[in-house]
């Protein structure tokens, strides 16, 4: 049963289909977006390119200190790659994710790596730097000290016989909850342009030292909007999940 009767599933899906990464909908709502062959709409749906806010990372750095990706170095396997460990030549400790391959053209995903590194919130993982070397696409994130809520509720996810965490308290569990709730209504109401998240789910919940609680937003996983009501479904949705698997 959808807790949002009032917008049609359909309606959501629709908004979802007719727009790429960069594309903003009908600021009034308008039903099933606007059409590709109106030159004037087209044109008004086209989001400025900013510049990439988080320095570059060399391949040979990478490679340095992931021991060129190695499984010694591995932290885990989530959606679109895996993730190592390494400290940065910054001196800072940094989640490591190695993108699979994709068609996504070099252009677009600069254009989201530029979107996800101004992205600035507690409760919103910091992107540190990325690297694009031909088909070799990476990005490092600020590194989660206690893993992920998945991590803590069944065992590191991609590591063979990991357990899981120390059952949590209800207080932390509330607190955890409450930062991804703080995360989400910053990424769908105060960014700008906003973003909505589209996969979350415990592996994406990542926990820092006193239960600090942050969002990752990934590449491939984001869509600039300014639909209202879409962003209300998705609070929703997204939180119930958050909350019943915190809960097990």
């Amino acid at each position: 049963m959808n807790c949002f009767s009032c917008c049609p599933e359909d309606d959501i899906h629709r908004a979802n289909d007719n727009v790429g990464p960069f594309v903003v909908n009908n600021a009034a709502g308008k039903q099933g977006g606007y059409h590709a062959t109106d030159p004037a709409t087209k044109a008004a749906q086209i989001v400025k390119v900013q510049p990439i806010a988080v320095p570059p990372i060399s391949v040979e750095e990478l490679k340095e200190v992931t021991d060129n990706f190695g499984t010694k170095s591995l932290i885990g396997e989530g959606s679109y790659g895996r993730v190592y460990y390494g400290v940065l030549k910054s001196g800072r400790a940094a989640a490591i994710k190695k993108l699979d391959a994709s068609k996504q053209s070099d252009q677009e995903f600069t254009a989201q790596v530029s979107m996800v590194s101004r992205l600035k919130h507690e409760n919103v993982v910091e992107l540190v730097g990325y690297c694009i070397d031909g088909n070799l696409r990476v990005l490092a994130y600020e590194f989660a000290t206690m893993g992920s809520l998945h991590d803590i509720l069944h065992g590191r996810k991609g590591v063979k016989g990991a357990q899981p965490g120390p059952v949590l308290s209800w207080a932390q569990r509330v607190k955890i909850a409450v930062g991804a709730a703080k995360g989400l209504e910053y990424l769908h109401e105060k960014a700008q342009p906003h973003v909505i998240h589209r996969d979350i789910k415990s592996s994406n919940v990542l926990i820092f030292d006193d239960d600090v609680s942050k969002l990752q937003t990934l590449i491939y996983q984001t869509k600039l909007l300014t639909m209202q009501h879409v962003f209300i479904l998705h609070v929703c949705s997204e939180l119930s999940v958050i909350m019943l698997q915190s809960m097990q």
